[in-house]
């Protein structure tokens, strides 16, 4: 294993306990167990497994079943409606080729999803939302469609919705504003800047912050970070993508949360306790567990 692939070494504890608000156990090394107990000694006791198809969706909910600390979130990515609408010729999704199976095999895809999101374990409905970076404009339309379906379901079962926006920021807005967006409503990864920050703050949207935050080119995420308020501040990994610095390009996991945080603290001035404190609060509150 060379030094790039080598995980990094575990973080200072954090002396106030949080929450990964948004990982992906399914795509990182070794047991969900081994990541649980490594997180918990650094002060990150919980996780939200996020579930990004039907197959990862179903693994979420029973990860969190069998694990008090587990939290899960269901969707359909943004990515995934169009090949499923459309096909996925390369396969990029892990899935191997597929045909596409039109509206039908969405629709049929969304009744499962819908079907989890009744789950108790189930907290969250999401990754759901836009992504215009990797989907050509023909899909669209299938991302906007299941991106409805999706904000339909978290209301209806008293869900938090969890929100992926790449490059499709007032598309997101806009759909959340025609929809009405559910009570609890979470920005993942977020990506907008101070602007986009003060509106969702109106809206009492949650800004859960990744590692990207401490990005050298990352000023935009940090004037937004510096302007959210606190109660509507968490805080995740997305891992194993998006590991913070110094240890970028490195994969990610749980038990590296303590870095971002310390990084957050400093953009907002704040002690890492009271950051933690916050954080802590605010994703009991945004996922209702």
């Amino acid at each position: 294993m060379s030094a790039k692939d080598a995980p990094p070494p575990l973080p200072e504890p954090l002396l106030v306990e949080v929450a990964d608000s948004h990982t992906h156990l399914d795509m990182q090394s070794g047991t969900v167990e081994e990541a649980l107990v490594k997180a918990a000694a650094v002060g990150v006791t919980t996780v939200v497994q996020v579930g990004c198809d039907v197959k990862g969706s179903r693994w979420a909910a029973e990860t969190a079943a069998a694990h008090a600390n587990v939290h899960a979130a269901v969707a359909l990515h943004p990515n995934e409606a169009p090949r499923i609408v459309l096909g996925d010729p390369d396969g990029w999704s892990r899935q191997g080729a597929r045909e596409g199976g039109g509206d039908a095999a969405l629709d049929d895809a969304l009744a499962e999803i819908d079907r989890l999101a009744a789950l108790p374990h189930v907290r969250g409905v999401g990754e759901t939302g836009l992504d215009f970076f990797r989907t050509g404009p023909e899909g669209v339309a299938a991302q906007e469609r299941s991106f409805r379906a999706h904000i339909e379901i978290a209301k209806r079962h008293g869900k938090a919705l969890v929100i992926h926006d790449r490059e499709a920021h007032a598309d997101v807005l806009r759909v959340l504003d025609e929809e009405g967006a559910p009570e609890r409503t979470v920005f993942h990864c977020y990506s907008g800047d101070a602007e986009m920050a003060e509106i969702c703050a109106a809206k009492g949207y949650y800004m859960s912050f990744a590692g990207n935050v401490t990005f050298k080119n990352a000023q935009p995420l940090r004037d937004a970070l510096a302007v959210a308020p606190l109660e509507l501040v968490l805080v995740e990994t997305d891992a194993p993508f998006l590991t913070p610095a110094p240890f970028r390009g490195r994969p990610n996991a749980p038990y590296l949360i303590p870095v971002t945080v310390r990084a957050m603290a400093e953009v907002r001035g704040i002690g890492e306790n009271e950051l933690a404190e916050a954080i802590a609060v605010n994703t009991a509150r945004a996922f209702d567990y």
